[in-house]
């Protein structure tokens, strides 16, 4: 396969597919939208599992999910396919003065704050508002704070960082012993946002160690079920000294 047009004959399936499939002919940018999200969930479960064959096949997932935005965006006379890449390429020139122009960085740093600085020049109206609204809570918290820290907002050391997990703990704890339901949620919330603060300064991605700690639960939860059906007692049917000795002996047969 000659891979240098590899592009174009996925365009001229995706043109054949929208004229002869009937799944295909039907689908438009709302009904395609639950589906990309689901394809980018796939592709972000590859790259925790450090499954590189899966990556690459989500990733064709994706990449054609995007095809076929601009195939849609073509017949709606919006947008092509190389108007899509042709807007990209420049955002990320523009973007880059330090590699095309004569702006002078240091370090990384240096290079979002210039990257912030000039989406509010393009006519952003916060330095909050390329952060998705519908971003899930955990990931919108992190992009937040990662935003704020562009400008300067930002603690001085993973210290400081440290003593405000504590305190929004204790305070979690005090809006328990008050029984207000209101409070205890507004208190979790706020150590949730510490915590995420937290795993920024000591650079771990929230998102994925959590998804890691889901990924291990699972996995040890159906050691216990298959360790229960050995011993002929349903795991429902146990009482919780029992599953916890079960537990137990999966996390060892994991070591």
């Amino acid at each position: 396969m000659e891979y240098s047009k590899s592009i174009e004959r996925l365009r001229n399936i995706m043109d054949e597919l929208r004229e002869q499939c009937p799944w295909d002919r039907k689908q438009t940018i709302q009904t395609l939208r639950q589906q990309t999200l689901e394809e980018v969930y796939e592709l972000t479960d590859s790259i925790t599992e450090e499954n590189w064959q899966a990556m690459k096949e989500e990733l064709g997932d994706v990449l054609l999910h995007i095809v076929f935005y601009s195939k849609i965006g073509t017949e709606q006379k919006q947008f092509s396919f190389d108007d899509v890449i042709e807007t990209v390429c420049n955002k990320l020139i523009a973007r880059h003065p330090h590699i095309y122009g004569n702006v002078k960085v240091e370090n990384e740093q240096d290079v979002k704050q210039n990257w912030e600085k000039l989406k509010l020049k393009e006519g952003k109206e916060s330095v909050l508002s390329g952060v998705p609204q519908t971003l899930p809570a955990l990931m919108k918290s992190l992009r937040l704070q990662e935003k704020a820290k562009q400008i300067g907002f930002e603690w001085e050391n993973t210290g400081q960082v440290k003593l405000k997990v504590d305190e929004e703990l204790g305070e979690l704890y005090e809006a328990v012993e008050s029984g207000m339901q209101e409070k205890i949620e507004e208190e979790m919330g706020d150590l949730l946002f510490a915590l995420i603060n937290y795993s920024r300064f000591v650079h771990v991605d929230p998102e994925n160690a959590l998804e890691k700690t889901n990924k291990k639960f699972i996995r040890r939860f159906r050691q216990m079920e298959v360790m229960a059906k050995e011993k002929g007692i349903p795991l429902h049917d146990m009482n919780l000294e029992e599953m916890d000795a079960l537990w137990n002996e999966a996390k060892k047969q994991e070591r």
